[in-house]
């Protein structure tokens, strides 16, 4: 008979991954913060922007990303 792992449970996989996109989502968003604070100022501009952009990367990736994983 098959023994139940950490590894091989469906449940700890969905876990995983819901706890993984919810983690994106919040960098993600302290981001896009970070990055509009640092755009308020004219020196920090290009680098609020980069910021900026990047962490809307994120949160969109944490909302919308599904990585597929077989074996």
């Amino acid at each position: 008979m098959d023994q139940i792992t950490d590894r091989n449970h469906p449940w700890i996989a969905a876990a995983e991954s819901v706890l993984a996109h919810i983690a994106a989502v919040i960098v993600g968003f302290v981001l896009m913060v970070f990055g509009l604070a640092l755009g308020v100022t004219m020196i920090m501009l290009p680098v609020g922007i980069v910021v900026g952009l990047l962490g809307a990367a994120i949160f969109v990736m944490g909302l919308f990303a599904r990585v597929n994983q077989k074996g």
